[in-house]
């Protein structure tokens, strides 16, 4: 046992340190940031401390306090660290789809078109929600296209569409995971399982055509007859 936590120790330790590297190339401020919340938190508990008689308490709560402090800002700088370099490359979208949380089945890339503009599909408790990324133009015709073929069997079920980016009426990659989890909730676990179900045997891009994992290569194009905008 004590084996098996040395060995997942420097496991960790090595990966906050990629972390922090890969944050720091977008963020060059982080050291500092960091340092000043921990030595700030830890600052004001020690001051707190002497002023209330007892500063080895409070002393010990500012570092456990200042601890847990910067670990949070530093959560929140990587991924929005994360979400500035993922931004604008083709299958970003579809990175935060897969780690939207539980209860929700992703078909990554159901609509494609030449021009690498692609829809995937999320299925959860509010319903379809078909997301979109690529130019806000052409994206808007293949939803249309992808609605029309779901309608045939899925009807009845309600359709959430959105287009990621920084426009107006888009959602940024940063906010699609919250603004997903908070559409209203209609479906039951059962029901998800049949709306997954029904469009699994309708088919889609996916079972005709095999995509790579994670952002798609600049250089990809869809063989004539496959572009989703021409169903």
């Amino acid at each position: 046992m004590a084996r098996q936590e040395t060995s997942e120790n420097p496991g960790r330790l090595k990966q906050i340190a990629l972390t922090y590297k890969m944050t720091r190339r977008v963020d060059r401020t982080i050291g500092w940031l960091l340092a000043g919340v921990g030595l700030g938190t830890f600052g004001i508990l020690l001051a707190l401390g002497f002023l209330l008689g007892h500063p080895v308490y409070l002393g010990i709560l500012g570092v456990l306090l200042a601890f847990l402090t910067t670990a949070i800002v530093f959560g929140r700088r990587a991924e929005r660290a994360a979400f500035g370099q993922m931004e604008g490359q083709p299958g970003a979208a579809a990175a935060v789809l897969e780690n939207v949380g539980r209860g929700w089945n992703v078909t990554p890339a159901v609509a494609m078109n030449r021009n690498q503009d692609v829809v995937h599909r999320a299925v959860g408790k509010p319903g379809i929600v078909l997301v979109a990324e690529g130019n806000p133009n052409r994206v808007r015709s293949l939803l249309a296209s992808e609605k029309k073929k779901m309608a045939r069997v899925v009807a009845d079920v309600p359709v959430h569409d959105l287009v990621v980016g920084n426009d107006e009426g888009q959602v940024p990659l940063k906010k699609l995971r919250t603004t997903m989890l908070k559409l209203p909730r209609v479906l039951n676990g059962s029901q998800i399982t049949q709306v997954n179900d029904r469009l699994r045997a309708m088919g889609d891009l996916m079972s005709n055509m095999p995509l790579p994992k994670g952002p798609m290569p600049k250089g990809m194009r869809l063989p004539r007859g496959q572009g989703g905008g021409r169903r």
